[in-house]
């Protein structure tokens, strides 16, 4: 039996390939959610938001993906239809294991924590998420833009639940202890991100390399399991 740890949620509006609403109750995973051109699409804009932030017009996105305001507004709704489906695609690029539940061991289980934990910090680390996050803190508390409730939503609440069902899993099979997996998660985001991502936001060039990557989360998943783990 293997435990599928990607957690499926999606914004009302944000249509499938094939054309159709989703919603949230059923929606597709991410990979499948999105046709190879709707994830060019995403990734133009994710382009234009390094380069302009988010005050980019959907003709902006048009002329950027070689796409027609049509094609955008049928694929996504809404503008923020369009930045809700941006946000989950950068999202979805922090890769979850597939974890077999029978046979979680101690070694499996820190092995899939420091997996997720490297591919985590790349992506929110990277220019694309800084750039996304950047133009979410901008608008924060000014009623002018619904990007901050989206990115709070498709990123971190989002990694949350994607990760709750490996803690639980590690849990049932005797190699975990907590009472609550939120606060699990919140030592673990602590552990893993620490200042990393706001030193990012306000502007500091450094960004850790693959190697300082690896180590980092090494280490915060050998804390994490001092903190949380059992046997």
């Amino acid at each position: 039996m293997t435990l599928n740890l990607h957690h499926q949620s999606a914004p009302a509006r944000i249509r499938s390939a094939v054309g159709q609403a989703v919603d949230p109750a059923v929606a597709l995973p991410v990979d499948d959610e999105f046709t190879e051109r709707q994830r060019e699409v995403l990734d133009a804009v994710l382009k234009l938001m390094v380069a302009e932030g988010d005050g980019f017009s959907v003709a902006a996105v048009a002329r950027a993906a070689s796409c027609s305001k049509e094609t955008l507004y049928k694929w996504f709704g809404d503008r923020d239809g369009l930045l809700t489906a941006t946000v989950r695609w950068q999202a979805s690029k922090v890769r979850m294991p597939k974890l077999p539940r029978d046979k979680l061991t101690r070694a499996s289980l820190e092995q899939a924590l420091t997996g997720f934990a490297e591919s985590w910090l790349s992506v929110i680390t990277g220019d694309l998420s800084i750039a996304l996050n950047r133009a979410a803190v901008s608008h924060a508390g000014s009623g002018k833009s619904r990007l901050g409730g989206i990115v709070l939503t498709n990123g971190p609440f989002a990694m949350k639940r994607r990760l709750e069902p490996l803690f639980e899993a590690g849990r049932e099979a005797g190699l975990l202890s907590f009472e609550d997996a939120g606060e699990a998660f919140r030592v673990f985001f602590g552990l893993v991100v620490a200042d990393a991502q706001i030193r990012a936001l306000l502007g500091e060039d450094y960004r850790p390399d693959t190697a300082q990557i690896k180590t980092i989360s090494a280490l915060a998943v050998t804390k994490f399991l001092d903190l949380y783990g059992r046997g």
